[in-house]
This record gives structure tokens, C-alpha cells and sequence, in this order.
């Protein structure tokens, strides 16, 4: 039936209940040492072999503790008592796992760490009692310091969070980007200098840490970090990758002329703005000019000019205005564009500088443009690999666009809606091997910043196969998957599920011989920065994917103007479905862990542009915007708790879901919040650390009524009756849906089932602001946007206006559809 209907969008339908959390179990513990004194005099030892920290004049030492074998090393409570945790991670050997701790300790740090360990050889917990039994007491500090193996001074690599082989080799002057705690950051620069580490200007601000650059020999930076402390990690300042050679093809002036004359630019100065932070854009060509006035192109730095002398940039503007221009230029019809370009050159024209930190760059760039209020996406296709692998987990760059995108940085405090490439592959990686086989390599994961949790990151599929006759080469990829070029996540938890999205990005030619290399017909077709000497240019790969997003989530905003970033964002990435070819990678008995290769491939898909702008009679969207309290101190504690869930009871269908009976049809949910990041505790591997806050989506069972829905998922609801008990019908499940800072699942269900199930609550599970310390200063609101879908695939029936009677009568006094 045809999509032709506008979207509801429901307001003021989410009524706050009061939550707490079911917890599960506690964590494990380790096994008892064998000899328990022994075990002790070993780690004292070690302790009495540390540098004196008092007679050295040291802030405290650096240790690196390792855990024992197939253990758990006890970091909570290793990070109290004056030793700050500062990085964990595990090695497997032999099927074992290692774990290990990178920690300050201060001089008292350390002697609260030696009366715990002689606690634990000479002190018992008292005995308690137990169901009538009588259990004896442990050793004190027996979960700390069982997981103990072994206590060294840290090195210089035991701080350093980027890969392991990025690590400088020689000792040479080098750049580091140095995280140093935020009240002692100015003292660490203030007296740097005398250890021969000269720190740059530029400064990104987290919440618990302060980044800089510094210049430095490895042993220079050594003594600096031992002698002053503050350092709470190490890494390799990110540069960007290099831009890519379009391959130009020679095209005549009149084909613009004609172009020019056919496009209508119904863009206004209060429409839609694509804001490309990227090489700048060249105003010379034709149908760039209309949309991009002088005042509106800008650099990061006001000594770098503006126009662009690369080309990428233009070749961009041309996606983001028109997309691949070839069916435009071979069709006579008119063409319409309907929002405008904003351009700012994110790098000089001499190439990148390897002293910057590029989060100050891109924030710079930001705030260069935002001195005028407007609507925009911005657009950002540079990326690199200096952090591959990072395995998802943040970096200073994708911090700080995470950042800029909850609002939390920049001149204006206010979120914004960010596109990134996922990054190019290499061609010459490729072998006479099946190509997937090469994007799936974990080196080739997508390229930083584009794992930044808020941001929309576009990967490349492609629908281009056709290749000239007679000239022996084939196309690499089939028609509808992963474009040759396009980055994957090597990832399968924790971090956010990456790309996003995938749009056509082109494909590669093969011969004989490897590598596989771009062709014309393969590419997609732009304007070239060189006009009039040169009027269209071939462009390709994740960057002009990503212009075409770009185009296309402008358009949908332009649309639906009163909807947040966070909703935007949501109503395009859950419209997305996989192709059939990428379809064919499921086994033919697939579970929810089948998914996981077709989400590091292409993410949700490929978005479907109606889909996300319309309804059908048989095929609607709800469309909610909220606020939530996820945090609040407890009156009877005093301690940090959940505060509240927000429950919706959905204007539904009932009666046409009924008449539909057994017949299956689908619901797709998409929760979307932009949280506000705290990279200190990313090296921990906790999502529940990085994220400000972490939202949640509930769905009742059929035959579930609000007091059993809200008591099984509440400690603070009262359950009633008997608990419902179902079958799990979603079809990503958990492990899939819960990551990051947008969440979608779907199930398909009978439609009289789907009657009964109206009833969705949001609830937050932990997050860095649930803190004592934060809620002090006061609770935090955390926006959401929730989506919901209700598709009969195909079947016919009328589900829309039986939905609009209802919300009208929720809402009589003011327009519910947008």
C-alpha cells in the first residue's frame, strides 16, 4: 500500500513511575591461594622492592598488578585507599586468562595496600550465621588479595592505551597525547618543560582528564610521568588519513549548463543546512554556487583559505546536493534541492598536521559556523587508522564527537547530529581470497572517529556491477553488498553496533592479477573543484556514502523541522534493512549470534527513504520525545539509585490487530539518546562507565497488565498476580540491541498477539552520572526518542486511521501528525 501518510509524533504520553533496578548476582571471586601466608609474604615482598616514595620526593609510584591465572583481578577494589585505577586488560595464553591492572599509588596508597595484604595473613572475618549453621569467617581481604599474582614499579607501556605497536620504537622526539588528571593538569605543564617535554597548546577537557600533545623522547617522557604523576594514560596523537585520487573523467560544460536549468533550489535561509567539515568546497562550480554563498564557507583555523584545492571536499558538496549526478544528467526532468551547503576546511592544504588533537580541530570547525543558528547535519568523511585496532573503544577524537553531539561541547550547548565515514579499505590488502573475507580482517575495522557513540557512521554496499565488455574484468562485490572499499567492526559487545548505516559507495574491478582497482563505471559521479577547466569528477568509498546520507537525512529533517537530532537519527537508521544479498550470509537455521557478521558488515542496512518519511494505511510509525530522571539520591540512603521509568500505554490498533488474527506482522522499536561520554574509564571495557547514562526499552506480554508489566522489570512495583510467562520473539536479542546510545530490535509476532502489547517502558541501567558526587550537584535530565513501527508486511488492512482516532483523542487541542 502506498507510504503517502504522515508519521505520528505523540506528546506528553510518558508517565514517570518510580524505579529501581534487578540486579543480578555479584561478581565472581577468586579461589583460595594454597598457602595463605606464603601468598602474603610474596606480595609484601614485591611491595618492600618499590621505589621509596616519601625519600625519592615522589607523588607515588606507578604499579602494574597482574592477576593470577584463569582468575578475576579484583579492580574495584584494588581503586580505593588512595590507588586510582587507571587501565585493565586480560591476556588469554593457552586457553587462560590473565588479567591485568595499571594503577597510581600514592605513599599512602601504598601502605593501606600492605596493611590490607597483612590483614589478610594473620586476621579472619568473625564467623556469622546462617539458616541455623554456623559459617566460619574468612580471611580480611581475601577477594583483593587472592586475585593478587605479582606487584611491579609500571613501565612506560603499562599507560599507553593506543595499539601496542604504535608504541614508539626508538627514542627519538616523538608526539604523545598525554591524559592527565584535570586538577593537576596545569601543574604537570606548568613543570614539563623542565623534564624536556614541551606541551602544545590545544586541550580537549573530559570529565576526568585533561588531553594535551607533548614532544618528547621516550625517556624524557618517562622521567616527566614518574617525577610528577598525573598522567593517567598514554597514546599516539591521531593523523589523518590521506585523501583519496579521484579518477576524473572529461565531461562538456553544456551537460551543467542543462543541469543548472533544470534544478530548482527551494532551500531557504531557515531550511536545512549540510555542513561538511572537510577540504572546503569550490563556489566555481554551477550547481554549487546557488547554495553556497561566500559568507557560508569557513576554515578551522582562520589562516588556512577556503577554497578547495583537493577536491574532496567538492566532490562531497555534489553528492550532498544531488547524489551520483548521472541519472540526473541522462534524465530531462526537473530536480529539485532542497536545503543548502555550509562548507569549513577541517585541514590546511599542506596536509595534516600531526601536532594537532583532532578533537580541538573538529570542535574548532564547529564553532566556527555556529555564531549563525541553524539547522544542520554535519558531515565529517576524515577518519584514521592510527588507532587500528581500537576494538570500538574510545579515542580522544571520537570522544570528543560524542561530546559535541550530546551538547557538552562546543560554544553552544545544544546536540547536534554528526555523520563520519567508516574509513576506506586498502586495495592493495586484497588477494586472490574472497573479498569479505579481507573486510572482516579485524585490522580492517572502521577507522577512528567513526565508533563515537552518537554519531551516525556510514559504511558503503553497492548496487554498481556493470562493467564495460570485452575487457576481461569483473566486479568484486555482487550486487547489494559490502562495497570492497567500505571498513567493518571487528567488535562484538560492548561497544556500539558500527556502521550504522551502509549507502553506495561503489565497487571495484578485477583482472587476473590482484589488486582489484576503481573504474568509471564502477564510481559514482560529482562536481569537480577544477571547474570550468574540468566540470564532474568520479568519486567513490565511504565519503561518498556518507555525502549521500547526508543529502538524505537533510531532506527527512527538512521534513519533520520540530523533531530533535536524537529523533532524526533514530527515524532514519531503524527505516534501514538488509538486502537480500546481505540477507544470504545467514545460516539456514539462524539464531539471534547468526547476526552478529551482518551488523559489523552493514549495520542496520540500507535505509529505506520511504519508509522513514511516511506512513501507510497498514504500515505506521509513533514517533515519542521525551525526558527522563535516570538518577536520584535516596532519601532513605543517601545512596545513588535508579529514579524513575517512563511508561507509555501507546495509541494502538487493538481492533485491526484482531480482525488480522493469526496473520504475522511485525513491530521494529528504536530508543535513541545521546549520552555524554567519560573516556577515563574506557580501558576498563565498561559501557556502563563511558556513557553519562544508559536507556533501556521494555515491552509488555501479551495478557501482561501495567502493575505485572512494570513489577518485572522494577524492584519498586509491587508484582500482582502471576507472572506471564513467553517465548523470547525479538529477533537481535540483547546482546545485539543493548550497546551504545541507539538501541533497535524487532519482532514478528500473530497480530492478535500484538493487540495486547501496548505497553513500553524506558528505565536506565547504570551510567557514570548515577554517581553520589554527581547527584550531589543535582539530578540530570537525559533526553530520548523513541520509534515505534507496526508493519503487516504487505497484508492489507487499515491500522492508520484506527491510530489516529486515537491520539486525537489524547491530544484534542493541538496537532499530533507531523
Amino acid at each position: 500500500m502506498p507510504r503517502n501518510l504522515p508519521h505520528f509524533l505523540l506528546k506528553d504520553l510518558g508517565k514517570p513511575h518510580p524505579f529501581r533496578a534487578k540486579g543480578g548476582g555479584g561478581g565472581k571471586t577468586p579461589s583460595d591461594v594454597l598457602n595463605r601466608s606464603g601468598h602474603a609474604q610474596a606480595l609484601l615482598q614485591a611491595i618492600d622492592q618499590l621505589p621509596a616514595i616519601t625519600t625519592d620526593g615522589l607523588p607515588g609510584v606507578y604499579l602494574e598488578v597482574k592477576g593470577r591465572p584463569g582468575e578475576p583481578l579484583a579492580k574495584d577494589s584494588l581503586g580505593s585507599s588512595g590507588i586510582e585505577l587507571l587501565r585493565s586488560a586480560a591476556e588469554v595464553v593457552n586457553g587462560s586468562t590473565t588479567e591485568t591492572a595499571t594503577v597510581f599509588a600514592t605513599a599512602q596508597g601504598v601502605e593501606n595496600l600492605r596493611k590490607k595484604i597483612e590483614k589478610f595473613e594473620t586476621e579472619d572475618t568473625p564467623d556469622r550465621e546462617k539458616d541455623g549453621e554456623i559459617i566460619p569467617g574468612r580471611p580480611k581481604n581475601a577477594t583483593l588479595v587472592q586475585s593478587l599474582a605479582a606487584i611491579t614499579e609500571a613501565g612506560l607501556r603499562a599507560l599507553w592505551r593506543g595499539p601496542q605497536e604504535k608504541f614508539p620504537a626508538g627514542n627519538g622526539a616523538t608526539h604523545w597525547e598525554i591524559w592527565l588528571e584535570p586538577g593537576e593538569a596545569e601543574a604537570f605543564i606548568a613543570q614539563a618543560a623542565a623534564y624536556q617535554v614541551q606541551i602544545g597548546t590545544e586541550r580537549l577537557h573530559f570529565p576526568e582528564d585533561v588531553v594535551v600533545i607533548g614532544l618528547a623522547t621516550r625517556d624524557h617522557i618517562a622521567l616527566a610521568v614518574r617525577r610528577l604523576g598525573s598522567v593517567r594514560a598514554l597514546a599516539a596523537p591521531a593523523v589523518t588519513a590521506d585523501f583519496f585520487d579521484a579518477l576524473e573523467v572529461q565531461e562538456q560544460a553544456a551537460w551543467v549548463e542543462d543541469l543548472a536549468q533544470r534544478t530548482t533550489y527551494a532551500g531557504g535561509l531557515n531550511g536545512g543546512y549540510v555542513t561538511l567539515l572537510d577540504t572546503g568546497v569550490s563556489r566555481a562550480h554551477p550547481l554549487i554556487a546557488p547554495v553556497l554563498p561566500s559568507q557560508d564557507r569557513h576554515a578551522a583555523d582562520p589562516a588556512w583559505g577556503l577554497d578547495d584545492m583537493k577536491g574532496h571536499g567538492t566532490q562531497l558538496a555534489g553528492l550532498a546536493l544531488f547524489g551520483d549526478l548521472t541519472p540526473d544528467l541522462q534524465s530531462a526532468m526537473p530536480v529539485t534541492v532542497s536545503h543548502r551547503l555550509e562548507s569549513v576546511k577541517l585541514m590546511p592544504d599542506g596536509g595534516p598536521n600531526p601536532h594537532h588533537l583532532l578533537g580541538v580541530v573538529t570542535r574548532r570547525a564547529i564553532n566556527t559556523v555556529e555564531h549563525t543558528v541553524r539547522r544542520r547535519t554535519f558531515m565529517m568523511a576524515v577518519t584514521t587508522d592510527e588507532d587500528t585496532p581500537h576494538d570500538g573503544a574510545p579515542t580522544s577524537w571520537s570522544t570528543e564527537v560524542d561530546q559535541l553531539a550530546a551538547g557538552v561541547s562546543g560554544d553552544r550547548a545544544a546536540p547536534r547530529l554528526i555523520l563520519i565515514s567508516a574509513g576506506n579499505t586498502n586495495n592493495s590488502m586484497f588477494t586472490a581470497g574472497h573479498y569479505l573475507d579481507i573486510c572482516d580482517l579485524p585490522k580492517n575495522e572502521l577507522e577512528s572517529p567513526a565508533q563515537a557513540w552518537n554519531a551516525i557512521s556510514v559504511g558503503a554496499y553497492t548496487e554498481k556491477t556493470m562493467l564495460p565488455p570485452n575487457e576481461g574484468l569483473t566486479s568484486v562485490a555482487p550486487f547489494g553488498d559490502l562495497s570492497p572499499s567500505s571498513r567493518t567492526a571487528s567488535w562484538t559487545s560492548t561497544w556500539p553496533l558500527k556502521p550504522d548505516i551502509v549507502l553506495e559507495g561503489g565497487n571495484w574491478a578485477a583482472d587476473n592479477l590482484p589488486p582489484p582497482l576503481r573504474h568509471g563505471w564502477l564510481s559514482l559521479l560529482t562536481t569537480h573543484h577544477a571547474y570550468p577547466q574540468r566540470s564532474f569528477s568520479f568519486t567513490h568509498d565511504t565519503s561518498a556514502a556518507t555525502a549521500i546520507a547526508a543529502k538524505q537525512i537533510t531532506e527527512l529533517w527538512s521534513e519533520y523541522p520540530l523533531l530533535w537530532p536524537e529523533t532524526v537519527r533514530a527515524l532514519y537508521v531503524a527505516s534501514a534493512r538488509w538486502t537480500p544479498q546481505m540477507q544470504s550470509h545467514l545460516p539456514a537455521n539462524s539464531n539471534k549470534g547468526s547476526y552478529a557478521r551482518l551488523f559489523q558488515r552493514y549495520g542496520y542496512g540500507v535505509p529505506d527513504l520511504e519508509r522513514a518519511h511516511r506512513s501507510a494505511s497498514n504500515a505506521l510509525a509513533l514517533i515519542v520525545q521525551d525526558i527522563i530522571v535516570p538518577y536520584g539520591l535516596s532519601e532513605q540512603t543517601g545512596g545513588d539509585v535508579h529514579k524513575e521509568m517512563r511508561l507509555f500505554t501507546l495509541p494502538w490498533p487493538v481492533e485491526e490487530l484482531r480482525k488480522l488474527g493469526t496473520a504475522n506482522v511485525t513491530l521494529r522499536v528504536a530508543l535513541s539518546s545521546f549520552v555524554a561520554p567519560n573516556p577515563a574509564e574506557a580501558a576498563r571495557g565498561s559501557r556502563y562507565r563511558y556513557a553519562s547514562h544508559n536507556l533501556r526499552f521494555k515491552l509488555n506480554r501479551a495478557g501482561e497488565n501495567a502493575q505485572q508489566f512494570m513489577a518485572r522489570i522494577s524492584k519498586a512495583v509491587e508484582p500482582v498476580g502471576p507472572q506471564v510467562e513467553e517465548e523470547d520473539l525479538w529477533d537481535f536479542g540483547s546482546i545485539r540491541r543493548d550497546v551504545g546510545s541507539l538501541h533497535i530490535d524487532q519482532l514478528t509476532c500473530r497480530a492478535s498477539d500484538l493487540a495486547r502489547r501496548n505497553l513500553l517502558a524506558i528505565h536506565p541501567v547504570a551510567g557514570w552520572w548515577k554517581s553520589k558526587k554527581i547527584l550531589e550537584e543535582g539530578e540530570k535530565e537525559a533526553r530520548f526518542a523513541l520509534i515505534v513501527e507496526i508493519d503487516t508486511q504487505g497484508i492489507e488492512a487499515d491500522l492508520y486511521t484506527e491510530v489516529h482516532a486515537a491520539v486525537t483523542v489524547l491530544n484534542a487541542t493541538q496537532p499530533v501528525i507531523i
